[in-house]
Formats: structure tokens, C-alpha cells, sequence
């Protein structure tokens, strides 16, 4: 078997007039899988395709066919037999008596929700950022840090540390700190959409401040200067200099929030559902648990579109943006900062009450009603360490405080090496995507393998987790039912940190220049001796960074788990979630410290380590 290629014919090339010709030269298969093995990029390409399919696509694939065939325990309401195509999904989520609450009021409240908090964090976040950068303001590096540690911590430790102070007699049990001190706390202050929307936007506002700070920095302020020396105002700079050339920025912020409002499911969890407000994560969870596949696979659909829409939206404007760059190579930011004179002292105090309301006083909420026997009694008597060095605690099945527990401690190793096991494997396959993409000679390759490597980022947590239950809960063919097992847990941790993995190595790739693996080809070394002895080595710094990103990424989530995870088989976050659900509120908050102690340690240590430091680019 042969192959046909063309070689330009120099001597017709050099004739003028005339067309480009080729003369015809047969290439042997045998001479090309000689090549594929000497550089078998193409073929380690092809494998990592049919892998992200089957982990990626088939998923998807499979949850949507579930929203399109009959289930065994609908037969009886569809009157059609199992596996039969039927719109009766479609028109339960959209069009029953029960779709308001299944799925249109839920998706009002995730808008809702969504669209006030990327407002109140862009407020926040573009202030904070100016300040930081564009001011005198005190404490700018320090602020630039710390204003950023809840990016560092699980959302949902903020909600608990919220149902701590605010909680009220509404939802029955005990009451929080303000009511126990004799304060009346309203209904709509202790749950529902209020405190979500505060939450989220004490959240997400560092991604703001992040975002903006850089391109802040990076700004050419000379531009501003000429513009008022042309006659235009302040309003007229910021709305026509300033903005333009930030909105990369606030549009690269306002899809991140959204898509990771639509799966963030811990926090309207703790304070939505006990007034029974959902939003689509929650809405979706109560389907799954209520054994509604197929309305679950049609409410994630409908979630995935959304991001897919976001996600298009944010590369638009992307595009639209290299329309307004900066002309001058040198950033004249640093060189325009603006006086606050008395308004120092403001600014300063300022950012001061937003560390202490979005930071400081949370945790310490958190880790006081670890150590209260009854909440909001602040007497001697009231504090006590059993919750955390107990023994024979009248806790029915978790009898023993958090320290010395053995499920804790069994949900803390199964926190350690499934998820760590997951981000190696997310580290490596992330600079093997990487390679693919950048050495590889297939365009199809590489372009296709880059874009489905990226897909889950589209999907939210919940939304994948969804997906895996449905291809993994039975056999398919050689693989067995993954359900209940660690290996459905690694698999779904490794591949959701994969958007960032390949990102990573691909970034890190496209700065490595072929010229040290050409040399030691000419020496005669092989393809995989040049990716262990060459590549690797180089690649160490940011193949560790990758690795410890995704544990600390995975420590910490609990939308991704929460329903594939079994008791025996927790980690720390949905053991957590279950300590909570049946009233041992001490114990779950003392879990959800651990964890965020674990995601700030880990975070603050890579930077330490990789001598980054989140403060550079913003402020002092």
C-alpha cells in the first residue's frame, strides 16, 4: 500500500507564467509508521482523543439520549415501553403542572441570582482594583493578598459561617447568634436570595480584582493624558479610553462568575433549600435524588447551552477587543497615581471592612461554633474542645470528636489520594496534551484534541456529575458499574481539572523551543528518551504547579461529588455536607475548616514555592 505526495518541481517553479506543478513520489506505509515511531506524536494524539471522548463526550452523549428514552419507572405514566423514544421529558422540565418548580422558577432564581451578584462584585472588585493600583491608598500589597482569600476557600464555608449568625426559628432547630442575643433576624436576611447573592459576590469579587488589577497595571496611561490634553472629560476618558480597552477583562469576569454560579451548588444548598428556594444545581440534585433521570439529563442540557453561550459570548468580545490595544510597549501606569489626600484614610478603612466582613470575621464565625455547645452563648461554660478531642460524644454514629474520628479520618485519606491521584494524572495528561498540541504535524489532531479537552470547563460540577452517574451507573460493554466505587471518583476529578491542566501544559510547551530535542534526535536519541530525559526535566516546575492546582481544586469542591460519592467511599466535603443534614452542625463546620485550611495552605504554598505572588500586578 502507498501513498501519493506531491513535491514542487523547482525547474517549473522557476519558469515565469506559469502554474505551481508537483511530480508524483510514492512514500511506502511502511517508511511512514517508521516516522510515526521514531516521533509517535500523531498516534499519542489519536489515543488521547479516543481517551477524552470516552471520558468527556460519551457522558454527555449518554445523558442526553436519557433525556429522550423512556425510563423502566415511567412506563406506566408514558404508557410507552422502556427505552422508546418520548418527548415526555421534555415536557415535564418545560411545559407540566410541575415545571414551574422544577425547572422555569429555579432558572429565574439562578438568573436573578447570577445577574445581581456579577453587578455587586464588579462594583467591588473594579473599586478595590483602582485602588490598589491606581492610588496611594495604604496597604496596597497587603490588600492586593488578602482581599483574595476567598478565591482560596470553598464558597459554601461562607454560607455556613452565614447560617451560624443569621439563622432564625423559621426552618425549626436552633437558632443563630443574633436571634440567641435577643435579634430579630428576617426571614429573608437568614435565607433565600439575599445572603446567596452576598455570598457569591464576597466570592467572585476577587476574580474581578485579579482581572482588572492586571490590565490596570498594564495599562498606558499616557493614553488618558492625551485625551485630556485634547479637551475631554473624566467621563468622556473613562467611557471612551479606559473602558474599551478593560473589557477583555470584565468580560473574561462576568462569564467565569456566571458559569460557576450555574454549578455552584453547596451554598443554595445551605441556604436555599431549607426555605425550599432552588436554583438549577439544587433543582437538579432534587431530581437525580427523586430518580428522575430523564428531567435531570434535560435540566443539564439546558445548563450546558447556557455555558456553551457564555463561553462563545466571552471569545466574541475577545476577538472584538484586539481592536483597541495599547500602542506604546511601556505601561505608563505606574507613573499616574492618584492623591486621595484625606480620602486615603476612607480608602484604606474601606478595604479594611471588606477583609474583615468577606474574610476575617466568617472564619472566626466558623471556627467559634466549633467550640460552643449552644450557639450565641458566650459564657465559660458554653465553650468546650469536645467537638474536636471528644470521646463517646452523645452524636448518634459519629461518636468520637472531629480529631480523633475515624470517619473523618477516612474521608481525609480518601480526600488525599483519590483526588491526589487524580491530579497527577491531570498534571501528566495536561503536558502530554500540551506536546500534542504544539508539536504535533495533524492541525486536525491537535485543534480537535485542544477543543474537547476543554469542554468540561462548559459543564458545570454538578451538571458532569450528572453525566458520569448516567454512563457509569451500569455495565457498558468491558466496563463494569463504576457507581460506589473510587475509581468513578478519580476519573471525574481528573478529567474536570483537565481544561486547566491542558491550558497549563500547553502554555508551558509553546515556550520550549524544539531546538533541545532536535539535537538530541541528531545524537540518535528516541522519541521517548527525548520526553523523559528532555522534556519532562524542563517541564518539572510546571508540571507541579498543574499537579498541586487541581488537588487543591478538587479538595475543595463538592458539586462534583456530592451525589456520586457513597457513604464509605466520602472525602472531606461531602462528609461535611451529611454531618450537616443531620443536625451535627459542630462537626461539619469543624470538616469544612480542615478543608479550607487545606485549599489556603496548599494555595499560599505554590506560591511560595513557584515564588509567584498574587499581590504582583495590582498593588504595591
Amino acid at each position: 500500500m502507498t501513498t501519493t505526495i506531491l513535491i514542487p518541481d523547482p525547474q517549473e517553479e522557476a519558469k515565469p507564467g506559469r502554474r505551481k506543478r508537483g511530480t508524483a513520489v510514492k512514500t511506502p506505509l511502511g517508511y511512514r509508521l517508521r516516522l510515526y515511531a521514531q516521533n509517535p506524536v500523531v498516534t499519542i494524539g489519536v489515543l488521547s482523543l479516543v481517551l477524552f471522548g470516552y471520558l468527556i463526550i460519551a457522558p454527555i452523549v449518554t445523558l442526553l439520549v436519557d433525556g429522550l428514552i423512556v425510563h423502566r419507572q415511567d412506563t406506566m405514566i408514558t404508557q410507552q415501553p422502556e427505552g422508546s423514544i418520548t418527548s415526555y421529558y421534555l415536557w415535564r422540565v418545560f411545559a407540566s403542572p410541575q415545571a414551574m418548580s422544577i425547572f422555569w422558577g429555579p432558572l429565574v432564581n439562578t438568573l436573578i441570582i447570577a445577574l445581581c451578584s456579577i453587578v455587586l462584585a464588579l462594583i467591588v472588585g473594579v473599586s478595590v482594583a483602582w485602588l490598589m493600583v491606581r492610588t496611594n491608598m495604604w496597604g496596597r500589597k497587603w490588600f492586593a493578598t488578602a482581599l483574595i482569600v476567598p478565591y482560596m476557600l470553598p464558597a459554601w464555608t461562607f454560607a455556613l459561617s452565614w447560617v451560624t449568625m443569621f439563622k432564625n426559628r423559621t426552618t425549626g432547630g436552633q437558632a443563630g447568634w443574633l436571634e440567641n442575643l435577643g435579634i430579630v433576624v428576617p426571614d429573608w436576611l437568614s435565607y433565600g436570595r439575599v445572603p446567596i447573592i452576598l455570598i457569591f459576590a464576597a466570592h467572585f469579587s476577587p476574580f474581578v480584582i485579579m482581572l482588572v488589577g492586571n490590565a490596570l497595571k498594564r495599562f498606558d496611561s499616557t493614553l488618558e493624558e492625551s485625551a485630556r490634553l485634547l479637551g475631554a472629560s473624566r467621563r468622556e476618558v473613562t467611557f471612551s479610553v479606559v473602558l474599551p480597552l478593560l473589557r477583555p477583562a470584565l468580560i473574561s469576569a462576568v462569564t467565569l462568575i456566571l458559569a460557576k454560579v450555574l454549578g455552584e451548588f453547596g451554598v443554595a444548598y445551605v441556604l436555599g433549600l431549607p426555605v425550599n428556594m432552588n436554583v438549577l444545581a439544587t433543582s437538579l440534585y432534587r431530581n437525580i435524588y427523586s430518580d428522575q433521570t430523564g428531567s435531570a439529563a434535560v435540566m443539564v442540557a439546558v445548563i450546558v447551552l447556557i455555558g456553551a453561550i457564555s463561553l462563545w459570548v466571552d471569545m466574541y468580545f475577545l476577538r472584538e477587543a484586539k481592536r483597541f490595544v495599547t500602542i506604546s510597549g511601556k505601561s505608563g501606569s505606574s507613573n499616574t497615581v492618584a492623591r486621595l489626600g484625606k480620602s486615603r484614610i476612607l480608602a484604606t478603612l474601606g478595604c479594611t471592612v471588606l477583609f474583615l466582613i468577606s474574610v476575617a470575621i466568617p472564619l472566626l464565625v466558623l471556627a467559634l461554633s466549633t467550640v460552643m455547645k449552644l450557639p450565641g452563648v458566650f459564657k465559660a461554660e458554653n465553650f468546650t474542645l469536645e467537638f474536636w478531642t471528644g470521646r463517646d460524644l452523645p452524636t448518634i454514629g459519629f461518636p468520637d470528636g472531629v480529631l480523633f474520628n475515624s470517619e473523618v479520618w477516612g474521608a481525609a485519606w480518601n480526600s488525599l489520594w483519590i483526588v491526589g491521584l487524580a491530579a497527577i494524572m491531570a498534571g501528566i495528561m495536561g503536558l502530554v496534551v500540551g506536546y500534542v498540541v504544539v508539536r504535533s504535524q495533524s492541525k486536525f489532531v491537535s485543534g480537535f484534541l485542544r477543543q474537547m479537552v476543554f469542554f468540561p470547563y462548559l459543564v458545570p460540577g454538578i451538571a458532569f456529575a450528572v453525566a458520569y452517574l448516567s454512563l457509569f451507573a451500569v455495565q457498558r460493554g468491558p466496563i463494569p458499574a463504576l457507581y460506589g466505587t473510587a475509581a468513578l471518583l478519580v476519573l471525574i476529578y481528573f478529567t474536570e481539572q483537565m481544561p486547566f491542566a491542558s491550558r497549563a501544559g500547553i502554555s508551558s510547551m509553546m515556550q520550549l523551543g524544539a531546538d533541545p530535542e532536535e539535537a538530541a534526535q541528531m545524537s540518535g536519541a528516541g522519541w521517548w528518551r527525548r520526553f523523559f530525559t528532555i522534556v519532562l526535566p524542563i517541564q518539572k516546575g510546571a508540571l507541579a504547579t498543574g499537579m498541586v492546582m487541581a488537588f487543591i481544586s478538587g479538595v475543595k469542591s463538592l458539586s462534583l461529588v456530592v451525589i456520586l460519592a457513597v457513604p464509605g467511599m466520602d472525602v472531606l466535603t461531602t462528609l461535611s455536607i451529611r454531618l450537616l443534614d443531620v443536625g451535627y452542625s459542630q462537626a461539619g463546620n469543624a470538616v469544612v475548616l480542615l478543608v479550607a485550611v487545606i485549599a489556603f495552605v496548599g494555595t499560599y504554598s505554590v506560591q511560595k514555592i513557584m515564588k509567584t505572588d498574587l499581590a504582583q500586578g495590582m498593588g504595591g
